[in-house]
């Protein structure tokens, strides 16, 4: 079995070609949801990050706008979605799995979780169209470009995008 990390920043895409990938029967693990999850899951998760963020729950957001913070959430619960991920990697049996994380690639703790990467992007003009969010958290997405294996240009329709990913599947098994 092979796990694919599928990357790339806010509005690129991502989401919608890891839709289609699952369309297909391939195992998808989305690493936003599930972190979502834990925080329900995990028992006094939730507290301990608003205790020591010093916000309310409904606050959460705010993390993006201040480094400090956003890493002090990652560090309480990054431990917890590498476990839940390790978990649910081992228990599938598809050739091919994949991950979906805009910014796993940027974490030295997920690593040795993936045996290539995809890098799912767009133009900046059109994934603004599709995301007001990409000003603000286009500084906090990095992409190396020597730890990329493929990259899906997402600029045209959904039938091409589904086109690049059948190729890419095919590249991949």
């Amino acid at each position: 079995m092979k796990t694919i990390l599928v990357t790339g920043p806010i509005g690129s895409g991502k989401s919608e070609a890891c839709r289609y990938l699952s369309s297909l029967d391939f195992p998808v693990y989305d690493c936003d949801s599930r972190t979502k999850m834990l925080y329900s899951l995990v028992p006094g998760l939730k507290c301990s990050i608003e205790e020591r963020l010093g916000l309310a729950w409904s606050q959460i957001g705010t993390v993006f706008s201040s480094p400090e913070k956003l890493r002090t959430l990652e560090e309480m619960v990054y431990p917890h979605l590498l476990e839940d991920l390790k978990a649910w990697r081992d228990a599938q049996t598809a050739p091919l799995v994949f991950v979906e994380s805009a910014v796993a690639l940027e974490k030295p703790l997920f690593d040795t979780l993936w045996d290539e990467t995809v890098l799912v992007t767009a133009s900046r003009e059109l994934r603004l169209q599709r995301n007001p969010k990409v000003a603000q958290r286009d500084s906090l997405q990095v992409f190396d470009p020597a730890r990329i294996g493929h990259t899906v240009f997402n600029d045209g329709t959904l039938n091409e995008l589904y086109l690049q990913i059948r190729q890419l599947i095919c590249k991949l098994i």
